[in-house]
């Protein structure tokens, strides 16, 4: 897979990462459909407003978003050493999990099947290489360049 294999540790990501990376960072593209597959007697909470972006943005309005919400959460030399050209910082999952927020959390679980301590400790293994390698030269890429970088690995 290229890209995605550079940044992972262990060099494999697995689909269930791959929606979650899609949902959170391109939107729904990458889900295998909407939240109607959900169970409806397993009905999830209501995102408020703040956390839900556009369908093509993901959850928190694209990798912008993302990095905003690590920053406003106090790991912004983290978020900020992803995007620039030294050495990634780590990220603690209860640390990613607490940036994103709940129902964040709860809402990509839901889409890829793993339960939110997978999920979180795979995403926090995952983000800083991903992140890095998505950001060339410290730039963030523009939503649809994103979205053109996951689209090649939907299928």
């Amino acid at each position: 897979m290229g890209l995605f294999d550079n940044a992972v540790p262990g060099g494999n990501v697995a689909k269930p990462l791959m929606i979650a990376l899609g949902v959170l960072l391109v939107g729904k593209m990458l889900s295998g459909g909407s939240s109607a597959q959900t169970d409806p007697a397993q009905s999830p909470a209501p995102v408020p407003p703040d956390t839900t972006a556009s369908a093509d943005g993901g959850l928190l309005g694209g990798l912008g978003g993302l990095l905003d919400k690590l920053k406003d959460a106090g790991h912004g030399n983290a978020a900020d050493s992803w995007v620039g050209t030294g050495q990634n910082q780590p990220i603690q999952a209860n640390d990613l999990g607490n940036a994103l927020g709940p129902q964040v959390i709860r809402e990509i679980a839901q889409r890829t099947g793993l339960n939110e301590q997978d999920l979180l400790k795979q995403l926090s293994a995952a983000l800083p290489g991903l992140v890095d390698q998505m950001t060339p030269n410290g730039q963030v890429p523009q939503q649809n360049q994103l979205a053109s970088i996951f689209s090649k690995f939907s299928s």
